[in-house]
């Protein structure tokens, strides 16, 4: 099945709070549908980070990763001596795809989407329900579900998604066709599942859309200078070098051992880039844990949604898997046992750019990243 290639085509680009910034300039909240007023993001606690890198891996659990006998010493131990390892971090679902969703948007999984998608459909929406769900089946979203990119280009606040694999910007199959990336080939290894950004339509229907979603290796250019870097870079590597395989299909471990190799690599280049070094925040996490049979529990409130009675297939979540956090505003070699999750790393990242929260970032008495993150006294007199 051929994949659609959009930087090639010319379409309408539909963006969502065009009156944004007149708003904001009058003190004054952002109406995008879905949304709330995030009331904390102006509290003193919140650092002045103009630059956010994510990182996922795939389908590993908390003591996998972070334990004694780690199969990835270079994350677990030398990375995670120099940040606060978040402890008690889950994600949101099993299995892989709506947990890459709810970074982005906030919304719960529905069927299709805990199978992965394996089907690139459409959307077909019956109704919304509180906080800013749609309800409905189906994998790609339409232009009336808003995600933080959305929010983002509203601000004029710039971001990029980087897919190791990726052969041209801003590929995915074409709209209710099977998606061919569910496995692996030798030389191509890029997963439409792990690119979030392909389900929403306000990102594939606009011409920009190759300009935005592009190969990981455009992230070497970018990171040169703090002007080239993303205000929200998202970087997804290939189903070997994120743990996803093991052993790969071009003879590779994968598992921890390939995420070490990779992380390697590319984070020295985030960590000593002008950017990061400004006013950056790298965030390493797992979608979710090893599976649904294996850990499918979850913090924060999160129970049944409007399209999934049990979001973590056998369970409410999708498994403890914990996050680091690498930043100057982060004390080093420091954890939080404060409970999280991926709708709680939406909610942070809204906060960073005084943005109003979307779906389940919205809700009442989720944790937000707070002074046990944040933990470096960057704002003592």
């Amino acid at each position: 099945m051929t994949l659609i290639d959009h930087s090639s085509r010319k379409h309408r680009l539909l963006l969502l709070g065009t009156a944004v910034a007149a708003l904001a300039l009058l003190g004054l909240s952002l109406t995008t549908p879905g949304a709330s007023d995030a009331a904390s993001s102006t509290t003193a606690y919140v650092p002045p980070i103009k630059h956010v890198f994510v990182i996922n891996i795939e389908n590993k659990g908390y003591d996998k990763t972070w334990g004694a006998g780690s199969a990835a010493p270079y994350l677990s131990q030398t990375l995670r001596s120099q940040g606060v390892l978040l402890n008690t971090y889950y994600g949101t679902a099993h299995n892989s795809q709506p947990n890459y969703i709810a970074q982005i948007s906030g919304q719960g999984p529905n069927d299709q989407m805990q199978s992965d998608c394996q089907v690139y459909s459409q959307f077909t929406g019956t109704g919304t329900a509180a906080p800013g769900q749609a309800i409905g089946s189906g994998c790609v979203f339409p232009t009336s579900v808003p995600n933080l990119t959305d929010q983002l280009s509203a601000q004029k606040l710039t971001w990029k998604s980087y897919m190791e694999d990726m052969a041209t910007p801003c590929l995915h199959p074409a709209l209710n066709s099977p998606d061919p990336t569910q496995k692996a080939t030798v030389g191509n290894q890029y997963a439409v599942r792990h690119n979030p950004f392909m389900y929403f339509a306000s990102i594939t229907g606009s011409p920009t859309c190759g300009q935005h979603v592009v190969n990981l290796d455009a992230l070497s250019s970018d990171l040169a200078s703090a002007g080239t870097t993303p205000n929200l870079s998202y970087i997804t590597p290939n189903l070997c070098h994120d743990g996803h395989d093991s052993p790969c299909v071009d003879g590779q471990p994968g598992g921890l051992t390939s995420v070490d190799a990779w992380l390697k690599i590319w984070v020295p280049k985030i960590v000593n880039s002008p950017a990061y070094q400004n006013d950056g925040m790298l965030v390493i996490t797992a979608d979710e844990s090893d599976g649904p049979q294996t850990d499918a529990t979850a913090c924060c409130g999160e129970g049944p949604g409007p399209n999934a009675a049990l979001p973590g297939i056998t369970g409410p979540g999708g498994g403890r898997i914990g996050a680091l956090v690498l930043s100057r505003y982060v004390k080093p070699n420091t954890w939080s046992t404060t409970s999280y999750n991926h709708y709680s790393l939406l909610a942070s990242i809204e906060d960073i750019f005084r943005l109003p929260y979307l779906g389940y970032a919205q809700t009442t008495g989720l944790n937000r990243f707070g002074l046990d993150v944040y933990n470096s006294g960057w704002n003592k007199p």
